[in-house]
């Protein structure tokens, strides 16, 4: 296994000679437009480390659900974390099945942390292949909170991030019923083994659960781009690998709700179990897959 920036260094500077450079995230750019000049490249990396059997089971899902948000249907697909090369492999894996799946592709609008933007350019150049909507992650706010290193700054970073996402929420709104279908990782981060909270749901994806007219569970077994323990991605592992996804049938995100909150016991978190609920959903997808795979 060799880190990306290492295997990938001649084609990483082309990336980076393609984008945009758009690192600084404000109020006013929150919606960031797929570069589809990055897009080739990124696929031939995909192409060198994905193995046959690379796949998407329950395509025709996908299908059904991209006729619902085409007819203006507020559509959210509810993913599994575990690389930052999750949404690169799906989108590719999408084109790959014809003009269908390119026009699923081209609706898909990510939820992304600031952070894709801010902490390299390699990242970003990654990020911005693909369409997103970015976000200062609540985790993010609290650390600003809880670790403040001067006041006047956590003050400011503050009403920066909160800005930032009072923006972000808007051009949801917008974009939700303009034929789009918003993808959101509900843990929020990539799963790290050695960190078993890292598979817990946010339990701010509650919000966005209520306020969409169909959800799909969408699991993943298999992962080209292991974690570095170095923690940024550029150091991140590659590794040749069958990855394969799995969407669910469309859910009711209103009756999901209410039979969750149906035996939540009074005074736990309601919030908090509806996510659990998905956590668990999704956990049951990828042992399904699994089964077939060992």
């Amino acid at each position: 296994m060799e880190p990306l920036s290492v295997r990938y260094r001649d084609v990483i500077m082309e990336m980076l000679k393609k984008s945009r450079g758009q690192m600084q995230v404000t109020d006013e750019n929150v919606l960031q437009h797929g570069n589809a000049d990055i897009l080739p490249f990124i696929d031939r990396i995909l192409e060198e480390n994905l193995l046959p059997g690379s796949e998407i089971r329950g395509f025709e899902r996908l299908a059904e659900l991209a006729e619902a948000s085409a007819r203006g249907e507020s559509c959210l697909l509810l993913m599994e974390h575990y690389s930052n090369f999750d949404l690169p492999i799906f989108h590719y894996l999408l084109r790959k099945r014809g003009p269908e799946g390119a026009r699923i592709a081209d609706r898909l609008v990510a939820i992304a942390g600031v952070k894709l933007n801010e902490s390299h350019p390699i990242v970003l150049a990654f990020a911005e292949a693909y369409t997103r909507i970015v976000i200062v992650p609540s985790r993010a706010l609290q650390s600003i909170k809880e670790h403040p290193s001067q006041a006047a700054e956590a003050v400011a970073d503050m009403m920066k991030g909160m800005s930032i996402n009072r923006a972000a929420m808007k051009v949801l709104a917008e974009e939700k019923k303009a034929g789009r279908i918003v993808l959101v990782f509900p843990s929020g981060t990539r799963y790290r083994p050695w960190d078993p909270a890292s598979k817990k749901g946010v339990r701010e994806i509650d919000s966005y659960v209520k306020s969409f007219d169909h959800m799909m569970l969408v699991s993943i077994n298999g992962n080209i781009f292991r974690l570095s323990e170095k923690g940024e991605m550029q150091e991140d592992l590659l590794v040749k690998d069958r990855v394969v996804y799995k969407a669910s049938p469309m859910i009711d995100p209103a009756e999901f709700r209410e039979k969750v909150k149906e035996v939540v016991h009074f005074g736990h978190d309601r919030k908090q179990a509806i996510v659990d609920e998905i956590m668990k959903g999704l956990d049951e997808l990828h042992a399904e897959v699994e089964k077939t795979l060992s």
